[in-house]
């Protein structure tokens, strides 16, 4: 079956943002690419962007969290936007409690984790850097 990743922009904060994702999920980085790195006569890059990421990736389980930093030629990326939330679901209920409690930590919890009416423990927020997140344990899928 197909893995679903999901890859995120940010504008200038992807590293410092990943940093704390890895302190919360642990893991390493299996890629780490800045601007710089791709620089040539062809595609010169602003000395104020060669340190930004073009490409990190953090695994997490079967899956990969993504992102890079948008550069100002394409202008920013909409931090209020709310079309999409990463959603996570959970070994078990202290892993929820662990993630959430990492993950919102300087954020705004929209809905506080805790048994929810469909049967499943669940909270829902936006990290300290605007990005949605769903946590979520059933135990009944286990």
């Amino acid at each position: 079956m197909a893995l679903i990743n999901v890859h995120l922009n940010y504008n200038g904060n992807a590293e410092e943002a990943f940093t704390f994702y890895k302190s919360v999920f642990g893991g390493e980085f299996s890629k780490i690419t800045r601007f710089k790195d791709l620089a040539s006569p062809e595609f010169p890059i602003d000395e104020k962007e060669e340190n930004k990421i073009m490409h990190i990736a953090l695994p997490i389980g079967n899956n990969v969290l993504m992102a890079n930093d948008v550069p100002a030629i394409l202008g920013t990326t909409n931090e209020n936007e709310n079309r999409s939330k990463i959603a996570v679901s959970a070994e078990s209920k202290e892993e929820a409690d662990k993630l959430f409690n990492g993950l919102s930590a300087g954020g705004t919890v929209e809905m506080p984790i805790q048994d929810s009416p469909w049967g499943s423990y669940f909270g829902m927020f936006r990290d300290k850097y605007g990005i949605e997140w769903m946590i979520d344990f059933d135990a009944n899928s286990k």
